[in-house]
């Protein structure tokens, strides 16, 4: 016995854990958090079961990274700055159950990304800048139950891009920009019971595709620009619950639900709907909210009304006019009150008629695949020098990368108008002809990474109004093709990352009023003009670390009302004056100025932000204080790594702040010498400082200095509005 103790805990000791982190052997539990890892550590314990790296900075997850932690059953990579994972990534896990890769960078799941993660049930994508999905990608999650894809960049969905997940009982598509599915999109879902489509670009309720939902039983659908539900337009056996609150509705049609007999609760709430009329065939029925609509309580409302009577449906809502009616609960009315009037309801809007789906033969350039179930055609690194023609009239997706084509000549893709995403990275390209893609008028996706194009003329995008989302990473760009935008009315998503563009100036971007999110990191941008971002109303989004900014261009910011995304790391900006994001005030919740050198900021930089912001990453610059940020309350991640705080009086309101924060911040001591390397939170430095122990009420003013916030209720109790360092949104 006395032999046996001693060899377990030899093997205990012998145990490696890699620096920086902590290895709990008890619980086989491994935390690696918001170090400086740039690759995944290869002397991890083997035995090791729940593996936490959240914070670091991987950029790829290469083949095999985890090959050495075969009995993984958690692993949390949150905040990685994960741009990419190559195929066989996670080969060998498994036995991984939970995998976790929200808030990274990640825009395109590949075929084999996910492979051998044969256990897995939760997988969370959640808040990357995901765009297209490969069908197939997720063949290999035969045990997944919940998919969260929420807060990525889909507009997109193919069909049979879930096939494989035989099990998955909730598919999470919120806050994307969907606008299309396909027919199949959802089919193969045989277990599903929850799908959230809410905060999407849906127009019209996506009835075929949902028709193969036959087991789920809510549907969220809130939030999205529908302004009409057809005859017959939702086929679902098993709904119970039907969330369409906060779109466009104007009006539904009788019998909109008679084929989704179960039907329980339906959500109307903050539409346009001036009434409704009796629900033929929604048996089941037992609430109906209509909250927050413009409804019209004449007697054109009388057969709604008896029919809730009729049928004991309990209906929310309240009249708008006539005037003597308003603000009178439905529920409350007695038909005589209900007069009739000159008002009319408007007319059911007309639905577009679907257009028929060209069948497609099943031609195939030679040495291409194409594959009819998919529709999807690939000729990847052929050796051609041409682009290849005659593909089905039915392919969505032409993947086409690794080739040499040198140049896209005029129509070069024939007879493909159902086409949807076009794949020509790494093919040597160095010219767009005008008119290269006449004719693809479906397109949403056109990939154009690692090419040399240095230019690019408007009339190479004619003919494609809908494409949506254009990546011109890794090319040769020294300047914005100015004007190059004015035919893609609907352009949301511009990569430019990586070239080698100079400034931008009044003019690059005229035309991409409808852009959302761009991405202009590793660039050698030192000026934007003022009106640059100009024609950019709705930008979201936008990414320009690593260039060579010596300022903030807060005259650019102006006129940006919806951005909530602004990164300016590794810019060599030394110092932050006063009120330098004020453009921003109302919208900004995400600011990166991390990596830069910076090494003052003014105590009002940061005025007229506040409990909007949600994460602030300042790690790794050269200050030794930080103004006050005492109304950032909503902060869910605050990083100060790597920041040689002077851990002297001055920096008492900063101790003192950040302990009330639910935050692991990260904040270390550079100086004096006997602080060193000290956490801040915990220094014993200031119990020497004057005012040592006064209550929260009695701080120093928080104009001049960083006040510690009063702490709420909730936080008194345990709780805290800000999250935990690096958490995932619920």
């Amino acid at each position: 016995g006395l032999l046996l103790l001693a060899a377990a805990l030899g093997g205990v000791a012998a145990t490696r854990c890699p620096a920086p982190c902590v290895c709990d052997n008890l619980r086989a539990h491994v935390l690696c958090l918001n170090g400086s890892l740039v690759a995944i550590p290869d002397t991890i314990p083997e035995l090791t079961k729940k593996l936490d790296l959240r914070g670091n900075s991987f950029t790829v997850i290469p083949a095999g990274a985890f090959h050495a932690t075969p009995f993984l059953t958690h692993l949390d990579l949150q905040h990685c700055k994960v741009e990419r994972l190559e195929e066989g990534a996670f080969r060998g896990l498994g036995r991984l159950v939970y995998l976790n890769l929200a808030s990274n960078s990640i825009a395109l799941l590949y075929q084999e990304s996910l492979d051998g993660l044969s256990s897995l049930q939760q997988l969370i994508l959640e808040g990357n800048r995901i765009e297209e999905i490969q069908p197939g990608a997720f063949g290999h999650l035969g045990s997944l139950t919940v998919l969260d894809l929420r807060a990525n960049a889909l507009v997109y969905l193919p069909d049979l891009v879930f096939q494989g997940l035989q099990v998955l009982r909730w598919l999470r598509l919120s806050h994307n920009a969907l606008h299309v599915l396909g027919s199949e999109a959802f089919a193969a879902l045989p277990a599903l019971r929850r799908l959230s489509l809410d905060h999407n670009e849906l127009q019209a309720l996506p009835g075929e595709a949902l028709a193969r939902l036959d087991g789920a039983t809510r549907l969220d659908l809130g939030h999205n620009p529908i302004t009409y539900v057809a005859e017959e337009a939702l086929a679902m056996a098993s709904l119970r619950h039907l969330f369409l609150d906060h779109a466009s509705l104007q009006d539904v049609a009788p019998d909109a639900f008679a084929r989704s007999p179960q039907l329980r609760m339906l959500d109307l709430r903050e539409n346009q709907l001036q009434g409704l009329p009796p629900l033929a065939g929604a048996g089941g029925l037992a609430r109906v909210s209509l909250d927050g609509n413009p409804l019209l309580c004449s007697c054109l409302l009388r057969p709604f009304h008896n029919w809730l009577a009729r049928a004991r449906v309990q209906a929310e809502g309240a009249c708008a006019p006539p005037p003597a009616l308003r603000g009178r609960p439905l529920d409350s009315l007695k038909p005589p009150e209900m007069r009739c009037s000159r008002h009319r309801p408007p007319l059911s809007p007309t639905m577009p008629s679907e257009q028929p789906r060209a069948a497609g033969s099943r031609r195939c350039p030679r040495g291409c695949i194409c594959s009819p179930d998919f529709h999807h055609g690939s000729c990847e690194n052929r050796d051609l020098q041409e682009i290849p023609r005659d593909f089905p009239g039915d392919t969505r997706l032409l993947d086409l990368r690794q080739n040499t084509f040198r140049t896209v000549p005029p129509d070069a893709f024939p007879g493909l108008k159902e086409l949807v995403s076009l794949h020509l990275q790494s093919c040597g390209i160095r010219e767009l002809q005008p008119g290269a893609l006449r004719g693809l008028e479906s397109l949403v996706y056109l990939y154009l990474t690692d090419n040399h194009l240095s230019t690019l003329a408007a009339a190479a995008f004619e003919g494609a109004p809908q494409l949506a989302y254009l990546d011109l990473d890794h090319n040769a760009f020294t300047r914005m093709p100015m004007g190059a935008f004015q035919l893609l009315p609907n352009l949301i998503s511009l990569h430019l990352q990586h070239n080698a563009i100079g400034e931008l100036a009044e003019g690059d971007l005229a035309g991409a009023r409808g852009l959302r999110w761009l991405y202009l990191a590793g660039n050698a941008i030192r000026h934007i003009a003022p009106a640059a971002l100009a024609p950019t109303k709705m930008l979201e989004k936008l990414q320009l670390e690593g260039n060579r900014l010596v300022e903030v261009p807060t005259a650019a910011l102006q006129g940006l009302p919806a951005l909530s995304e602004l990164k300016l790391s590794q810019n060599p900006i030394k110092r932050m004056g006063d009120s330098v994001f004020l453009p921003l005030a109302s919208s900004l919740q995400h600011l990166y100025l991390d990596n830069m050198g910076l090494e003052q900021i003014s105590p009002r930089a940061f005025a007229g932000l506040g409990p909007k912001i949600r994460s602030l990453y300042l790690e790794s610059n050269k200050m030794s204080n930080i103004p006050n940020m005492s109304n950032f309350t909503g902060l869910e991640i605050l990083n100060l790594q790597d920041v040689p705080f002077h851990c002297d009086c001055q920096l008492l309101p900063l101790h003192r702040w950040i302990n009330t924060l639910n935050l692991r911040v990260g904040a270390t001591c550079g100086s004096p010498a006997e602080a060193r390397g000290l956490k801040v939170k915990l220094s014993t430095t200031f119990q020497t400082c004057a005012g040592w122990g006064r209550s929260e009420a009695g701080e120093t003013n928080p104009e001049k200095t960083m006040a510690a916030s009063k702490p709420s209720k909730k936080k008194r109790s345990g709780k805290s509005s800000a999250r935990g360092f690096s958490k995932s949104r619920a």
